[in-house]
């Protein structure tokens, strides 16, 4: 009966039963080819040419925007690495961090990363029924809010689908989408970036406008740091680190930077201020419905990673559910948000602004995490990780001093530097605008080497 129980529990269209619990060698399976196909699929989202756009919008030319770009898309080899931790404990990021933070220190961490799983599922899910909704305008159907609500049904149902099925299922649906996005978005690329205008702007971007393209370009990327070893806990022991990184970072790299050039490009011949009706401008008229479905389809694949992580994060939270369970009241809190954001324009500025003044939070939050699991060189004790008060994470009442302050030295470095509709730090003027909040990773990085780099081993066990 015991071995009936553990195995196939991973498979395709069955539910997957494990959750945060450390996944047994007799159950891994994959190669870290899969990561590729994740990381390549989830980021063929519309929301690259929109940051794409953006860059050109702040001031900089068509190679300016691209170079920042490029860079945005390296990011992808930090994200990847912080998958490694996933293959040595065979749990969530999210209850790796235990050991960087404390079984307590971790907790308001976790709470934040919900909500901006959620959030950004929501704007997802906004974006896809906005699609879906004109594409059934463009085929005759005019009745509005039914049609809205039919394509909310449509997008929801898709993402929520494969995202309860869980880990087996989203990396199958990942890879079989990446390869209709990929070909449907490489048709774009050859629509749109002939009629490119590669001048220079009359004026310099400034600093302001080059810190700017960079935040809009790295914060989607740095939204993820808290969730890669969710999908690499299921690989074999003897899976090469290297490969892991490089193969997720690659993925990243190749779907972001395309299409974030595709919104390069596109801005410089048109205003990209609505950037679907943008884009679609550019796109003869046999295409557009195509077009539309590529960015229903993007939409998609980016929620479903998102909503599948944040079940893991709803058990990280001490929810007693099984991550199938859980994953229904993510399912309900972003219908509800999506709803929202439909039919209340002003909830979707506000939602977006709110979601850009966290990267406040999760980039020293990330640059902690990574200085740590460097500092590990990903050795954990696993068993400590879920041991609670028992465990070697406890550390001081459930809290690493040096976690936390190293995490609200560099959030005090952010906020003061941070440029945003809701908040605008003290040191972005005397900087000339510019917004150095990214750097609060580095800061916090840097401080957590500071305060640990003779002790942090002590926590981990032998090699």
């Amino acid at each position: 009966m015991g071995q009936q129980e553990t195995v196939d529990v991973d498979e395709v269209f069955r539910v997957e039963t494990h959750g945060i619990d450390p996944i047994p060698d007799a159950e891994r399976h994959g190669s870290a080819k899969d990561l590729f196909w994740l990381w390549f699929g989830s980021n063929l989202t519309f929301t690259y040419v929109i940051n794409g756009a953006l860059a050109v919008a702040f001031g900089l030319s068509f190679w300016q925007a691209t170079a920042v770009v490029v860079i945005g898309g390296l990011s992808f080899f930090a994200i990847s690495a912080a998958g490694l931790s996933g293959i040595r404990t065979g749990t969530a990021t999210l209850v790796i961090s235990r050991a960087t933070f404390g079984v307590r220190g971790n907790f308001p961490a976790g709470v934040l990363n919900w909500v901006v799983s959620i959030g950004y599922t929501i704007v997802n899910t906004v974006v896809g029924t906005l699609a879906l909704e004109v594409f059934f305008a463009e085929i005759g159907w005019h009745g509005a809010a039914a049609g809205r609500a039919v394509a909310l049904l449509v997008t929801l149902a898709l993402t929520f689908a494969v995202a309860m099925w869980g880990h087996a299922t989203v990396q199958f649906a990942e890879r079989w989408m990446a390869y209709v996005l990929a070909a449907g978005f490489g048709v774009l690329l050859l629509f749109v970036l002939p009629g490119t205008d590669t001048a220079a702007p009359a004026a310099a971007p400034g600093l302001s406008g080059w810190s700017l393209a960079f935040v809009v370009m790295l914060a989607g990327p740095f939204s993820y740091l808290p969730m890669p070893a969710d999908y690499t806990r299921y690989l074999p022991r003897t899976t090469s680190l290297k490969s892991i990184t490089w193969m997720g970072a690659l993925g990243g790299f190749l779907s972001s930077v395309a299409l974030g050039v595709a919104g390069v490009a596109a801005a410089t011949q048109t205003d990209m201020t609505d950037a679907v009706a943008g884009a679609e401008s550019l796109l003869p008229g046999w295409f557009q419905p195509l077009f539309l479905a590529l960015v229903l389809g993007g939409s998609v694949t980016n929620s479903i990673i998102t909503l599948y992580s944040s079940s893991l994060n709803l058990q990280v939270l001490g929810i007693p559910w099984s991550r199938a369970r859980a994953i229904v009241i993510s399912a309900a809190v972003t219908a509800a948000g999506s709803l929202a954001a439909l039919f209340l324009t002003d909830f979707t500025t506000s939602l977006l602004s709110f979601l850009s003044l966290l990267i406040i939070v999760f980039a020293p939050w990330g640059g902690v995490f990574l200085a740590d699991m460097l500092l590990r060189r990903c050795h954990y004790d696993a068993d400590a990780l879920h041991a609670g008060s028992a465990g070697a994470y406890w550390y001081r009442s459930g809290y690493h001093p040096a976690g936390i302050t190293a995490l609200l030295t560099g959030m005090t470095f952010a906020a003061l530097t941070c440029d945003s509709e809701l908040w605008t730090g003290p040191l972005v003027a005397p900087l000339g605008g510019a917004d150095l909040t990214l750097l609060g990773s580095v800061v916090s990085g840097l401080t957590y080497w500071a305060l640990t780099r003779r002790r942090v081993a002590a926590y981990a066990p032998a090699a």
